[in-house]
């Protein structure tokens, strides 16, 4: 395989309601089937009317832009000082939602394109049906990564090409058997023509030459033949239409699978506030003694001196120490003693509380829910966890 990666100048400042296809016919008349086009998103978004007024500085323009974030925001995913991590409602996960200020006026912000994948259906449709031209278009935006410095374009939408190149059930030379491998391709020609578009050179469009194959015969449907290259502007004619397949779409993670679905610091708050809500009773199926001492184990190091739980899993023992507790829950299985050091003065009792919760939150850890009660009659535990 060998690649080009040309660049489309020519193009010139975009405004709300230009044609970008005549745009881009006009600037690259050398357009060939199988090409790639990669479409900066900016000037889709201009073309599409996707921007808003907002004040040239100070801050009502601060005050204006979080506005609008929080319009283009579906969950904040994390935040340091000024950055925004944000999941966008197209499910992108990026930066201030991808709302741009750079190549625009002052008083204007661009947003993302609606739905980028429609954007690039549309596109596509329009260069096959005014220049009986077959390319794949690849919508472009700018990203980081969360484990790497520096930026990269990726893919926000795509026609006319799987997102996905996907090498699972190949064998490699070796002869193993591929079983993960699935190359986001379109995010990789997003990246290459991005070498040669920058981000001051108003070059807003790059054409990836060598990727595709040429597209199949025209349709045999009566109308004119398609003609050649030098003559392929004469009008509109009918080719055959390739499918546009699920676009930049499948590239979007479920979140039920996003392993980072969280900053560090959102996550750690997010546990706290769970753990502030525990779930109060015992569980549907007996607790695992083993889970029990790990929980146990866990919080030793960190509970006051003095503190200690002790486990009871005998049936009989904990029978006899069930008729002394009101309110034994009829499905608790296992009992934990806790003790707090004698004599207890108020700042004892206050620690206890906060090791008993520490204990609750290390039960639920390993699975194993908790309700509190009050120590056995004649005990001399301080309170006691019922599983």
């Amino acid at each position: 395989m060998r690649l080009e990666i040309l660049p489309v100048p020519g193009i010139g400042d975009v405004t709300e309601g230009d044609d970008l296809a005549v745009l881009i016919g006009t600037a690259a008349p050398w357009l060939r089937d199988g090409d790639v086009l990669v479409v900066t998103s900016k000037i889709v978004s201009k073309a599409e009317g996707r921007l808003v007024d907002v004040p040239a500085d100070g801050p009502e323009r601060l005050a204006a832009r979080d506005e609008v974030l929080a319009a283009e925001t579906a969950r904040v995913v994390a935040v340091r000082g000024q950055t925004r991590i944000v999941q966008t409602h197209h499910g992108f996960v990026m930066a201030t939602a991808g709302i741009d200020a750079s190549n625009v006026d002052k008083t204007r912000l661009v947003l993302l394109p609606v739905d980028p994948d429609a954007s690039a259906r549309s596109l596509r449709a329009a260069l096959r049906d005014r220049y009986r031209i077959d390319v794949a278009v690849i919508i472009s935006d700018t990203m980081g990564r969360p484990w790497r410095n520096g930026l990269t374009d990726v893919a926000l939408g795509v026609a006319g090409m799987a997102a996905i190149r996907d090498h699972r059930g190949e064998v490699d030379p070796y002869g193993n058997e591929l079983q993960l491998t699935q190359m986001a391709v379109v995010d990789e020609l997003a990246g290459a023509g991005e070498l040669i578009k920058g981000k001051c050179d108003q070059v807003p469009v790059a054409v990836v030459r060598g990727y595709l194959p040429a597209a199949s015969a025209p349709v045999d449907d009566g109308l004119d033949p398609r003609p050649s290259d030098n003559d392929r502007r004469d009008g509109p004619q009918a080719i055959r239409p390739v499918d546009d397949g699920v676009g930049a779409a499948a590239l979007v993670r479920e979140s039920a699978l996003d392993l980072f679905s969280l900053g560090t610091a959102e996550a750690m708050a997010a546990g706290l506030r769970a753990a502030a809500t525990l779930a109060d009773g015992p569980g549907a199926v007996p607790a695992d003694p083993a889970a029990v001492d790990r929980a146990i184990a866990a919080v030793a190091e960190v509970v006051a001196p003095g503190t200690t739980f002790t486990p009871i899993t005998d049936d009989e023992v904990r029978a006899g120490l069930a008729a002394t507790v009101d309110g034994w829950p009829a499905g608790a299985t296992a009992l934990v003693l806790g003790a707090a050091p004698t004599p207890v003065d108020q700042p004892d009792l206050v620690r206890f509380g906060a090791d008993l919760h520490r204990l609750r939150i290390a039960l639920a850890a390993e699975g194993v829910p908790s309700t509190l009660l009050p120590p056995p009659t004649g005990s001399i535990a301080s309170a006691c966890l019922a599983l």
